[in-house]
Formats: C-alpha cells, structure tokens, sequence
C-alpha cells in the first residue's frame, strides 16, 4: 500500500514538472516572437522614414559645412575691427555653433520628434543655468575682456595705472590682463577687478602735458629766466596749435626763486614722460650755463650773538 501511494505522489510530481517546463518553453517561443515582431516593425518604420532621416542628414551636413566656412569668414571680417585674435575666435566660434544648433532643430523637426527636442532644449537649459552658476566668476572675467576689447579702452603696448600696478600692457585674454611692471615683474590682473574699478590708460590720448620745477639765484633777472627758459622748451619740444608752453613761478625759497615750467610731449609711453623731462632739464641747465644763471645749491647762514664764537 505504501508503494502505491509513492508511485502516485512521483507520478503527480512528474506532471507538474512537464508542466512547468511547457509554460517555460511558452513563454520563450512568445517572447523570441514578440522580439521578431519588433526588429520587423522597426525594419519597416526605418524603411518609411528613411527619406527623412536621409534629408536630415543633408540638412545637418549643409549647416555643418556652412558653420566652418562662416567662422573664417566672421574671423577675416572682424580682423578690420577687433584687434585681438581671442576676441574673434570667440565670436566666430559662438557664430559656428548657432548654425550647427539650427542645423540639428532642423534635422530633428524633419524626423517629427517634437519631445525628443523639447526634452534637449530643456536639458540644455538647466546643463546652462548650473554652468553659468558654477563658473560666474570667470563668466564676469569673459564678458569684461570682451568688452574691453569691443570698446578699445585698452590695448597692447599702452601705459596703464590700474589696482594699484603700473606698467606696459603685454597681453589681454579673455579673463585676465597681463600687465609688465617697469622692475620686468608679471602682473596678472582679471578682466573683472580692471572694469569694475578706476584705471589709467596714458595710451588713450596721444600728447600729455608735464612739468619740471627749478629754482634760480635771488640776484637773476626774474623776466629775462622766464623768456630763456620757454624758448629753449618751445624749439626743443614741438607745440601743436592748441599747444603752449606755461611758465610760472611759485615761490620765494629758502635759497632761490623757484618756478615750473609745463610742456606738451607725444604720450605713446609713460616711459616718454621721464625721457622728456630729463632731456628739458638738460636743456634749461645748458641755456642756463650760456647765459651765467645760476641754479644755486641749499645755503645755510648761521649767526652767533657774539662774534668771539665764530672765531674760536
């Protein structure tokens, strides 16, 4: 008796393994179809939709073509404005990818994927509001060379004064200036710091007006210094029309009369402010020699209430 039932409960347990393994077997047949189906449905949409995806393709390989050829062009173009070559790369590069992005809105408006464009026009703009959160700082730097430059309040070559450095501009980059002191020293200021505060630019005007201050012996003839002086400055220093030299005097010194004289000189460099007043100096020292004026030395005179002292 116990054997029958053993034979029943295996043969009960083979059953339900067939069974298991024919749902197995089922479900893999459907599933291998269900994959066929797709490869073929796919197969004939590819096979429908391939006029657009082929006029897409021109589409974006026309833009493409065209975006390389308009960024020399932008570049030869605005080489006659911008004198800096990152400026222009810049814009040419900003120019070359908005029509490759057209070329790619095009390209997916032939396809018919509207969310498809959605869904990347919104990527994109949260991908640009993280970016331009992240990196403002250099952004501010970016956006001050730029407009340095599309304003050409500063160029390389000119003299400048600006956060507390002095020196010959060597280059300017889109985020920061680079600036050689007169004791050789690099100084790298950012675009930012160089708009946001006071600066001066002795390249922006091409004469200034210097001085040199001196002194003469009380026993000189006041008039006659003063006609000496400004001719020898006039026919050393050219004036334009506007221009003239000034002549005052300021004081009554210690040891001499003093005076200032004030000229106009081409300012292409600061370094022409020191050349110019040292050669006027030597120029009024010579015509001053020629004509027996003498620029005195400090004189001290010293009093005794007895003159007994002076001798010992």
């Amino acid at each position: 008796m116990f054997k029958f039932l053993l034979l029943i409960q295996q043969e009960t347990e083979d059953s339900d393994l067939g069974k298991d393994v024919e749902k197995v077997s089922e479900g893999f047949k459907s599933s291998w179809d269900k994959m066929w189906e797709r490869i073929f449905s796919w197969k004939e949409s590819l096979i429908e939709y391939l006029p657009e995806i082929i006029l897409s393709l021109i589409v974006f390989t026309l833009c493409y073509i065209l975006s390389i050829y308009t960024k020399r062009w932008v570049k030869k173009l605005l080489s006659k404005v911008i004198k800096r070559a990152s400026i222009r790369s810049l814009v040419a590069n900003v120019v070359s990818i908005l029509i490759i992005l057209t070329g790619v809105v095009i390209a997916v408006s032939l396809l018919n994927m509207s969310n498809l464009l959605k869904g990347i026009l919104a990527a994109g703009g949260i991908a640009g509001l993280a970016v331009a959160l992240a990196f403002q700082g250099a952004l501010a730097n970016t956006f001050s060379g730029v407009f340095i430059s599309l304003n050409d309040i500063m160029n390389v070559g000119d003299y400048v004064e600006t956060n507390g450095y002095a020196g010959t501009i060597e280059e300017i980059t889109l985020r920061n200036t680079r600036i050689r002191e007169v004791d050789n020293n690099i100084v790298v200021i950012p675009n930012k710091m160089i708009i946001e505060n006071p600066f001066k630019n002795y390249g922006l005007t091409p004469r200034i007006r210097t001085k040199i201050t001196c002194g003469v012996h009380y026993d000189c003839d006041m008039r006659f210094v003063k006609e000496l002086a400004t001719d020898a400055i006039s026919k050393h220093f050219s004036q334009l029309d506007y221009e003239r030299v000034e002549f005052h005097w300021l004081e009554f010194g210690d040891s001499s009369i003093n005076f200032q004289i004030r000229f106009w000189i081409a300012a292409e460099s600061y370094l022409n402010v020191y050349e110019a007043k040292s050669e006027a100096m030597m120029v009024i020292k010579e015509v001053f020699d020629e004509n027996s004026i003498n620029i005195p030395y400090p004189i001290r005179t010293l009093e005794w209430a007895n003159p007994k002292d002076a001798l010992e």
